[in-house]
């Protein structure tokens, strides 16, 4: 496992090195963007760790750029920002996970070794959270091994829920999820085919919640 963290702060980068080292295998330190670039283009990394206030720029500008990598790394952000609409950005800019500071050990490798194991069964194509398994190339859901037919809409919803499981998956991400460009979207139409997805996962024993959060969005979370 090699994982890249991208911190200006020395004592910080060498602290978060030893931590990520002893849990994960190897970490190595980089203080920009510019460093980070040059290190993923040589170097392929299972995990980037990359901090919100670099030396030359924010850190949401180079997600884009690790996200076309193949095989893809995933991507922990490391903010200072309480605010969910700045938090909502960096996930919806394609980061796997967000840890605000300050944050305890336990915190960052646990949310680390989780956007590491999403990414792994994500390249198997099967994304799976409690009893449901959602088959991203066949584009099936399955209860413990029992297929369930879901409209297209809500498959498309469900897809960005289970891709962003236990994190705010904000409105316009769903709405971007399940519409065109040029489609017109009622104002309820999400907590509609939201209202009746969660029915159809309930009628088959599913495990997992769909939970809302006003103002937000929804949340997808094992039962």
């Amino acid at each position: 496992m090699r994982v890249l963290v991208v911190e200006d702060d020395p004592q910080l980068g060498a602290w978060l090195k030893t931590t990520l080292s002893e849990a994960l295998g190897h970490a190595d330190v980089v203080g920009n963007l510019d460093e980070a670039l040059a290190a993923v283009s040589v170097q392929p990394f299972d995990l980037v760790v990359l901090d919100r206030r670099l030396p030359d720029g924010d850190g949401i500008s180079l997600i884009s750029r690790l996200t076309q990598l193949r095989p893809r790394p995933g991507v922990l952000m490391l903010t200072a920002f309480d605010d969910p609409v700045e938090i909502a950005r960096a996930l919806d800019a394609g980061a796997d996970d967000y840890v605000p500071k300050p944050f305890e050990p336990v915190e960052l490798v646990a949310r680390a070794r989780a956007v590491i194991r999403r990414l792994q069964v994500d390249r198997k194509g099967v994304l799976r959270i409690g009893n449901l398994s959602f088959d991203t190339a066949a584009r099936s859901v399955s209860i413990e091994g029992h297929p369930i037919p879901i409209p297209r809409r809500e498959l498309a919803l469900l897809e960005a829920l289970i891709r962003r499981a236990g994190q705010v998956t904000m409105r316009e991400t769903l709405e971007a999820a399940a519409y065109g460009f040029d489609d017109e979207i009622q104002s309820n139409a999400i907590d509609a085919h939201i209202s009746r997805l969660r029915k159809r996962l309930r009628a088959a024993d599913c495990s997992v919640a769909i939970k809302p959060l006003r103002g937000l969005g929804y949340v997808l979370e094992a039962g």
